[in-house]
């Protein structure tokens, strides 16, 4: 039985399948190869009746060729040089049984054929299981060789070329495209006609994978009649650049070239590709390519986008020029911009002169002040001054301007030194006629020292810079290597810790507080803790001045306090209703613009009395603007939430401030605590804060406790309330009313 129209066979079969993109294409522009077809099988006759079944069809209007091996073996040895494959029908069960499955993963795997489509065939079907396969093998289809009839064989063939199609194509695609960005970034770092244009054809040829041998050639505006001048050329026509297209040696090219620009449009001609560049200033161009092989439908595609890339270069090659500058150096003083001193600290990094070379940022002190009072026309005359100083005064060095008053100076070592460029600013600068003295502190990074890209030295030597600025009277700072491990080591913690409070891997712990007379518990403290996904817990004295420094402290604080007050309630409900609940409030939180709306709103979303609600702040939170803090803290006692002063003690508390405060509670501070039992001096302090505490008509707690001689000497002091170790660790939340359940 012959077959010579698969459309028709498909049609006459009782469970066929019709797909209409497979008919052949009237018209093609050249005879495309035929789709290579790969049976891989231990028994002949398959291999007869496939190519049988299969003889004399076409799919995507191009012909099948098969290519034959008997064993999983010879297969191994065709496919060492077999290219081209489009699909694998394969049969399990050959020299072993699961001979197929293992070349599977050798053609997958070892040989890295992963656009190759995949058919698998077994004559024992239950052998492999189809879903198991299938998971376990980068396989396509999976069909028992008596399913296959001739309609199927040829369904599941088609699907498979046109997936294998596809996915060249998308290869292809991406190829071209990556090829086209690396082509306009190296197009656009070249300066000059001759030189783009010796670009253009040159990446026209790495698109097209073509030898570069043509032309590039352009018509003055308003002249229509002028000749073709040759902008560039290559190959055989390398000599034509700067004279006539009409010497070119093959005398069709300057006609098509001529028809190219007439009919606006590339031209697609045998042996000769042309394209046309539209130009937006009435400036014609267009190229001329020699072609070795016709040009496919993917790669017309391409082209088209390659001209639109083009065109703008072309149509204005001065823009090049201004684009280049503008993306390498700053506008306002033509010195290098921060992305050309990444290039050209990259550079240094990997050159010789490595090892003398200092990078330093020169900050202009004070410049926005400058700018803001005298405008902005006079801060950019101070900049330009201050550029030109630099470089007129700085030999041998590179100067560049990465930011609004933020200069670099890169060179060597004896050169770039604090005092040589700090002395730079002695003098004053004259701008409009007027003299202004400024100053400049410097961040430095020693090349020598440094590991990294030149964008992580310009990172280093900003740390450098803000350490200057935040260090009062010092005008310089050389980064260390433990300066920027700690900074990365913040930065990492930082990007943790968000991470971990947003995956839930914060919680809080609570701590009884104990009446030291009938030894009941009357309260506790919510304490913060963090245990990172792979267990680690992370000491609150490490994270919390983080999530001060990232503003992240906010978000965390009113989640504590919301996550304390629901326990409380759960306290209240299980007949804990005298109970007391004391949250620690930071700084930084207990100072943000909307920390008292946040309490309030706590409060009603949770129903917890604010009578039995505690907030703790430190000492030294207490006398750092107690103004302030004072009318804070008056706003707070008018929700009825009392205050408590941690970690009192460790600071210098002024009795005025202290009376001031209105403060509930005073807590006195472990270290305190550990070292009333130490000698006969060792309860002074503890004990001064009691008697404070009770000429204040102040409630004192005692934090810290772990014995009973400790417990013993509070008591007799006057301290009637304490936490520590003697009567708990902290608990989790259930932990905690089992603990309230016993008896103390």
């Amino acid at each position: 039985m012959s077959v010579t129209n698969p459309r028709t066979a498909v049609e006459n079969d009782s469970d066929g399948l019709v797909f209409a993109d497979e008919i052949p294409r009237h018209g093609a522009r050249a005879p495309e190869p035929p789709w290579r077809i790969m049976i891989v099988d231990d028994d002949a006759d398959v291999h007869t009746t496939t190519t049988f079944a299969l003889s004399n069809m076409e799919m995507q209007g191009r012909p099948l060729e098969f290519v034959h091996a008997y064993s999983a073996a010879e297969a191994r040895e065709l496919l060492r040089h077999e290219t081209g494959l489009a699909v694998i029908l394969l049969d399990v069960v050959m020299e072993q049984a699961d001979a197929g499955l293992h070349l599977v993963r050798h053609v997958r795997e070892t040989l890295g054929m992963r656009d190759v489509r995949i058919i698998l065939r077994t004559g024992q079907p239950g052998y492999a299981p189809e879903m198991d396969a299938i998971r376990g093998y980068d396989i396509n289809d999976y069909r028992s060789k008596s399913e296959l009839t001739r309609t199927k064989l040829y369904t599941a063939v088609a699907a498979a070329v046109r997936s294998f199609e596809q996915i060249r194509a998308l290869q292809a695609n991406r190829t071209g495209l990556e090829t086209i960005a690396r082509a306009s970034a190296e197009l656009m770092a070249l300066h000059g006609p001759r030189d783009f244009g010796h670009g253009v054809l040159a990446q026209l040829a790495i698109l097209l994978n073509q030898p570069a041998d043509g032309v590039l050639c352009s018509r003055e505006p308003g002249q229509h009649n002028a000749p073709l001048r040759v902008l560039a050329g290559s190959g055989s026509c390398a000599h034509l650049a700067d004279g006539a297209v009409t010497a070119h040696p093959d005398h069709g090219v300057p006609a098509a070239i001529e028809r190219a620009l007439a009919e606006r449009t590339n031209l697609y001609l045998p042996g000769h590709l042309v394209l046309y560049f539209s130009g937006k200033s009435g400036r014609d161009f267009a190229a001329c390519l020699r072609l070795a092989r016709p040009i496919g439908d993917i790669e017309r595609r391409l082209l088209d986008v390659f001209c639109g890339v083009v065109a703008v270069g072309l149509d204005n090659v001065e823009l090049v020029t201004h684009l280049h500058r503008s993306a390498f150096y700053d506008s306002l003083t033509g010195l290098p911009n921060r992305t050309r001193l990444v290039e050209l600290l990259d550079a240094t990094l990997a050159g010789p002169f490595r090892a003398e070379a200092i990078l330093a940022l020169v900050d202009i002190d004070h410049f926005s002040e400058t700018n803001d009072a005298l405008g902005h026309q006079f801060g950019d005359s101070l900049l330009n001054a201050v550029a030109e100083r630099l470089r007129a005064s700085l030999s041998g060095v590179t100067v560049a301007r990465i930011g609004g008053d933020v200069f670099c100076v890169l060179g060597a070592a004896q050169t770039v030194t604090p005092a040589g460029i700090s002395a730079l600013f002695d003098a004053p600068f004259s701008i409009d006629g007027q003299d202004v003295q400024v100053a400049a502190t410097l961040g430095l990074v020693r090349l020598s020292d440094h590991d990294g890209s030149g964008t992580d030295a310009l990172k280093d030597a900003d740390i450098a810079l803000k350490r200057a600025k935040s260090q009062h009277g010092s005008k310089h700072f050389y980064f260390t290597r433990g300066l920027g491990i700690a900074i990365r080591e913040r930065v990492r913690m930082m990007h943790a810790l968000r991470r971990g409070f947003r995956r839930g891997e914060l919680y809080l712990a609570y701590q009884p507080q104990v009446d030291l007379d009938t030894g009941h518990s009357f309260g506790a403290e919510a304490l913060l803790r963090w245990r990172t996904e792979d267990g680690e817990d992370v000491a609150p004295d490490r994270f919390v001045p983080i999530a001060e420094y990232s503003g992240l402290i906010a978000e965390i604080g009113e989640w504590v306090l919301l996550q304390a007050c629901r326990e409380l309630m759960r306290l209240r409900a299980a007949g804990h209703t005298g109970f007391t609940m004391s949250v620690n409030v930071s700084q930084v939180q207990f100072r943000h613009p909307h920390f008292i709306d946040m309490l309030r709103r706590v409060l009603q979303e949770t129903g917890a009395p604010a009578e039995n609600i505690e907030l703790e702040i430190t000492e030294s939170m207490a006398m750092e603007e107690p103004d302030v803090l004072a009318e804070l803290l008056a706003q707070v006692k008018g929700t009825g939430v009392s205050i408590a002063i941690d970690d009192f003690g460790t600071g210098f508390s002024s009795l005025s401030h202290l009376q001031r405060l209105q403060v509930d509670r005073l807590k006195i501070d472990r270290a305190f605590v550990s070292e009333i039992t130490g000698s006969a001096r060792g309860s002074s302090i503890a004990e001064m804060v009691i008697q404070l505490g009770r000429n204040l008509g102040l409630s004192i707690i005692a934090e810290g406790v772990e014995d009973e001689r400790q417990a013993h000497i509070l008591r007799a002091l006057g301290c009637r309330k304490a936490q520590g170790f003697l009567f708990a660790r902290p608990l989790a939340p259930d932990a905690l009313l089992d603990w309230l359940a016993q008896p103390h």
